[in-house]
């Protein structure tokens, strides 16, 4: 991690630089391949979507929509619709995290839960859904995540009685990978690609999950770096790369309004689980025993009681391109997340399900709001609340959101390599319509 240290004048906390050393290894033709691959439906188990599809770049690394579509869609981000000729069985119980600087090395969990993290437990590198079950020479965790999409109904593998991928995600999880493997490699553009970019690659035969993960994570790391902010270059030394508003705000974000309590170290997140009272709506990741849809939070996977309805802190690196926000996406706007934190539990109270555009799914929507409607799910989220009420004058906030605009880096939403015209299983690249 960068070891400089700042305090601006009037700060409580400390600002810590992004360092452009600190992110793991990745090489330029392994990344080419995860760039390919990320935006081929083949990956998919009817073939017809894509990584890209919830994580595109006109969207900031997500999808802009609070809870997404993922098997059973068409099209991208706000304008993606759910097909009556192939019904969706649920939405996508969270909202796409935005990917950037996910290649950080000061990273160690992922998912709103924090699902996956570094860890020795299984002897794979990794605590995750997969358990023992994750294969073993993963380069980082961004390799790890990007596998769990695959195996996923909702996401990427659609329902049993359409594939073999999602069929085979029912006998065990890890039975998925080997399917997408060999279709990737059969293809003779990614085979001698494979062979040309890794060392250890003779063949296309040889060429398994693991390949294509590194791959993925060397893209995702090389695309989603982002340390050319104007507040970065306030870090700098550049003064004036801050207007006087930001600079009151980034004053407030990192005193008074204690906003660096959890924002904190170079990606702004302090990687910890924190409740925040957010309303529940949609399919949330129920547990078998859950007696309606919600979602508890880390406690779903820790079973802790403490870590109900506690969610894992988002980096706020490009945070004003990042709508809708919280692990659902319950506020359509930045402003309406930061007013949130300021008083959460009368925030939750004053909110409606109208503050959400949940994509029109006539068929699932009767079941959106079923636990927010239920009197002692209510009490419950809403007496989940880590954060004391905050008074904050109108101005104040103004200036708070003006210093979070100023997180918003000049190639957030080109990266630096950008989407393929083709791929090569010759399956179609998704496109705004």
């Amino acid at each position: 991690m960068a070891s400089t240290l700042i305090l601006s004048a009037g700060t409580a906390a400390a600002q810590v630089p992004i360092d452009p050393a600190d992110y793991v290894p990745a090489d330029p033709a392994q990344a080419e391949i995860g760039r390919l691959l990320f935006f081929d439906p083949i990956l998919s188990g009817n073939r017809n979507i894509a990584c890209a599809t919830c994580h595109h770049h006109d969207f900031a690394g997500g999808d802009g929509l609070p809870l997404g579509i993922g098997e059973g869609g068409e099209g991208l981000g706000t304008e993606r619709v759910a097909l009556a000729e192939t019904p969706v069985e649920k939405r996508v119980p969270r909202n796409a995290p935005a990917l950037f600087n996910l290649g950080h090395t000061s990273v160690e969990v992922l998912f709103h839960d924090g699902r996956l993290s570094v860890s020795e437990l299984y002897g794979n590198g990794f605590n995750s859904p997969a358990e023992e079950w994750l294969p073993q020479g993963l380069d980082n965790i961004v390799a790890a995540q990007a596998l769990f999409p695959l195996t996923s109904e909702v996401e990427m593998a659609g329902s049993p009685e359409e594939n073999e991928v999602a069929g085979a995600a029912y006998d065990r999880i890890d039975n998925v990978w080997p399917i997408l493997a060999k279709r990737v490699r059969i293809i003779p553009e990614y085979g001698d690609a494979f062979v040309a970019a890794f060392d250890h690659i003779e063949t296309s035969e040889q060429v398994t999950i693991v390949e294509i993960a590194n791959a993925l994570a060397a893209f995702i790391t090389l695309e989603w770096r982002s340390h050319d902010s104007p507040y970065d270059r306030f870090l700098a030394g550049d003064e004036a790369a801050l207007s006087e508003a930001q600079r009151r705000g980034l004053d407030l974000f990192f005193g008074e309004a204690g906003c660096a309590a959890c924002h904190s170290g170079p990606l702004l997140t302090d990687q910890q689980f924190h409740a925040l009272a957010l309303p529940h709506f949609g399919p949330g990741r129920t547990r078998r025993f859950d007696p309606y849809a919600r979602d508890v939070g880390r406690m779903g996977e820790s079973d802790r009681l403490e870590d109900a309805y506690r969610f894992r802190t988002p980096s706020l690196r490009n945070v004003a391109l990042t709508a809708p926000y919280g692990h659902n996406g319950a506020y359509a706007t930045l402003e309406g997340i930061v007013r949130h934190h300021l008083d959460p539990q009368a925030s939750f109270d004053e909110w409606a399900e109208d503050a959400v555009a949940l994509p029109d799914i006539p068929w699932v929507a009767g079941g959106d709001f079923l636990s927010f409607q239920d009197s002692r799910e209510r009490a419950r989220l809403r007496s989940a609340v880590d954060l004391e009420p905050l008074e904050l004058s109108e101005d104040a906030i103004a200036d708070i959101l003006s210093f979070l605009n100023a997180l918003t880096g000049e190639t957030a939403l080109t990266g630096r390599l950008g989407p393929p015209e083709a791929v090569p299983s010759g399956l179609p690249v998704e496109v705004r319509r």
